[in-house]
């Protein structure tokens, strides 16, 4: 089954709290937080205190994806402001592992992500420890993005690995998804959309949302 993470990056931030609900109710299952850094990508978005504050508004998975520097300092900032699943970068960390079982010793899902132009096969050391690996299917740092086709290589490399080391491995892919190209990578193996202009740029949350699963 085919699982929709908005990314809120995309949403209006003046009635952010509504746009929350809103996809919750459009029938979104997890909600998709990116954190930017500045360093890591050339962005920068917003912290824990930000999404803490709408932990009592939604019953959805906070999805929350890391794109900083060394993030094992901040893993507890984030597990205290209620995410469910932690991504790291593989790039980002000098010890992925380390970090990865630090996320999992909170008590939280752990995940891996991997930019457009790395290796793929650096996933094969961390499938057994991880519960989601995240293939980027734009260059990280900036919403409204075209998909990169060369990316769903990535998609389906990590769609095999999984199907024979972990299968219960979640495999979410992320940017320039929309309802006209989320066939290919759906077919390509992930199983959970992450969706930012696509959803919140639509008129209609919920019609956008069921094309997305469909």
């Amino acid at each position: 089954m085919i699982k929709v993470a908005p990314s809120i990056l995309s949403a209006d931030f003046s009635r952010l709290g509504e746009e929350v609900k809103a996809v919750e109710a459009a029938g979104a299952e997890f909600l998709h937080i990116d954190v930017m850094d500045g360093s890591f990508v050339p962005n920068i978005s917003f912290g824990a205190p930000v999404y803490r504050c709408l932990r009592g508004l939604t019953g959805m998975i906070f999805d929350v994806h890391l794109m900083i520097d060394e993030p094992i300092r901040y893993i507890d900032d984030f597990v205290k402001a209620g995410a469910d699943i932690i991504t790291i970068h593989y790039e980002a960390a000098k010890d992925p592992e380390a970090t990865l079982e630090y996320i999992r010793s909170k008590g939280v899902k752990a995940a891996i992500s991997i930019k457009p132009n790395t290796d793929p096969r650096v996933l094969d050391r961390f499938v057994d420890i991880v519960d989601m690996i995240l293939i980027m299917t734009v260059e990280p740092g900036f919403g409204g993005q075209k998909l990169i086709p060369k990316t769903l290589d990535n998609v389906r490399y990590a769609a095999k690995l999984i199907k024979k080391k972990k299968p219960a491995c979640l495999l979410e892919a992320d940017g320039g998804i929309t309802a006209e190209n989320v066939s290919e990578v759906t077919k390509a193996g992930a199983n959970v959309i992450v969706a930012g202009s696509a959803v919140f740029k639509a008129d209609d949350y919920k019609d956008v949302i069921q094309k997305l699963k469909s």
